[in-house]
């Protein structure tokens, strides 16, 4: 098609281009007003040397060194993994360097979202039961089946979130266990909780209510399995009363000040940092200039472009405690002799991803350009306000997980290759490419490849933000459509 672009340059100062399109060796293609003769078959999403990149030189993308060249790549040449090396080997000091970037204008929106009590806003009148331990977990799957044809249409749902811990743990691994579980009962976007015990395990409800603290009795209801005769009619008889409480809420209108909303990737490819991870950029800075929170995590996936999020950390304070976060978790992978960099995975790679620098770059672009206003650990609960870094690995379902027992009443979670999982929130699919959107439409919910064909970048950005007030607001999406709501605990420590 005459005017096609079929190669993308991101930054001036990249030695790369990016294909649109599968392309063949031989092929000429302009970039940038310059023309490249490709000396090798070019597959959808990889790089193109745009020119000679000598051994040792780094390769650059995104205006930041992904690498270094292994041997001597000639312009026109694939530049992928059977050529580049990561520049990243051990624990790196930091310093701290402010920089700041124009925040923007404070916008006027809202949504119609439940608020509750305690001052918190849900965007979901749903009714959660929540395990103690995994032994229960049957029992949570009965209830909630029973309780869907039992309660239909008087709230937005009951859901059993299970899981394979709260038992033979010791330490921290049990505390962390604890305090997710603890940010799930408190969560918003539930009315009512039912929190399901066997009774004789490790997180019994005794020593679980000492991390969970004051709870609404009206809200939060207990059941001891053990201790019933018939747990099946006890847990519905409580869940009824949750039902009922949750049947009386009703939407209102509140400010996008009351917005917590989590970022994540998964099944990324090398346009998610280009398109859909650009996109929620821009989101995250327009949710923070509304007031609003946002949470980024996947620490792995901060290695190598670290350096940008800590120096837009508010004060030193904020900077030292991303340094730990940093050099913490490349702690916790010598502590089990692992390689600190060893990532991005098979289906990265295959799509078009060379190293844990390009992969970092391009996840890091969720974060936009607010400033860092604060660092959370494992199962802390957010302070509303800001930008925020949230501990936890990469792992799509622990991490989704840990973001919405941190508060985040929407994840929004990107992909260039596809996953259709969800959490206990919304959780909105973004693609990177069109393709993707086209091939799986009962995946994804916001295509971002559009960007690729043209697309207004604001335009866009606006778009999103204002399908995330919509689903704010009670428009589902496809992971609530399609029943995908899970949960996975992160696990550090050993089993009894």
């Amino acid at each position: 098609m005459s005017g096609r672009k079929f190669l993308l340059r991101i930054n001036d100062a990249d030695s790369v281009a990016v294909a649109l399109d599968s392309l063949s060796a031989g092929e000429t293609h302009e970039v940038c007003g310059d023309s490249v003769t490709l000396s090798d078959d070019i597959p959808f999403g990889h790089k193109v040397a745009l020119r000679d990149i000598p051994a040792g030189s780094d390769v650059i993308k995104y205006g930041y060194p992904i690498g270094h060249a292994a041997f001597d790549i000639r312009k026109g040449q694939h530049v992928h993994t059977h050529n580049v090396r990561t520049n990243l080997a051990g624990v790196v000091k930091y310093t701290y360097n402010p920089r700041t970037y124009p925040l923007f204008p404070a916008r006027n929106a809202s949504f119609d979202g439940y608020l509750r009590p305690d001052g918190s806003v849900g965007v979901r009148n749903e009714v959660w039961i929540i395990p103690t331990v995994g032994c229960v977990n049957n029992t949570a799957k009965l209830l909630e089946k029973e309780a869907a044809s039992r309660f239909t249409g008087m709230c937005d749902g009951v859901y059993a979130f299970t899981h394979n811990m709260g038992c033979s743990q010791l330490g921290d691994d049990m505390l962390r266990t604890q305090k997710l579980l603890a940010g799930l009962v408190r969560h918003p976007n539930a009315a009512g909780v039912l929190v399901l015990s066997l009774g004789c395990e490790n997180n019994n409800l005794d020593e679980f209510k000492k991390v969970l603290g004051d709870a609404d009795d009206n809200r939060v209801k207990f059941l001891v399995t053990q201790d019933s005769r018939d747990e099946i009619e006890d847990g519905l008889s409580i869940l009824e009363q949750l039902v009922d409480m949750a049947s009386a809420q009703k939407r209102q209108t509140v400010p996008a000040n009351k917005l917590i909303t989590g970022f994540k990737c998964g099944g990324s490819d090398a346009f998610s940092g280009i398109t859909a991870n650009a996109l929620c950029g821009r989101v995250n800075d327009i949710i923070v200039s509304c007031g609003g929170t946002t949470m980024l995590t996947e620490v792995p996936e901060m290695f190598g472009a670290e350096t940008i999020l800590m120096n837009r950390a508010v004060n030193e304070g904020v900077f030292d405690d991303i340094v730990r976060l940093i050099n913490g978790f490349k702690g916790y992978f010598t502590r089990y002799n692992q390689e600190i960099y060893e990532n991005p995975s098979p289906g990265n790679k295959k799509g078009g991803i060379t190293t844990l620098e390009e992969k970092s770059l391009g996840c890091t672009q969720k974060g936009g350009q607010a400033p860092v206003a604060g660092v959370l650990d494992y199962g802390d609960r957010v302070v509303p306000g800001g930008l925020n870094l949230l501990n936890g690995p990469g792992n799509d379902q622990v991490s989704c997980t840990n973001l919405a027992a941190a508060g985040c009443q929407i994840i929004l979670f990107t992909t260039g290759r596809g996953n259709p999982f969800g959490c206990p929130v919304p959780t909105v699919k973004l693609s990177s490419n069109s393709r993707l959107a086209h091939n799986k439409p009962n995946w994804i919910d916001f295509d971002a490849g559009r960007l690729l064909d043209g697309g207004d970048f604001d335009g866009l950005g606006d778009e999103l933000f204002n399908y995330i007030l919509e689903v704010a607001s009670g428009r589902l999406t496809r992971n609530e459509m399609y029943g995908y709501r899970e949960i996975s605990v992160f696990r550090d420590g050993v089993i009894l």
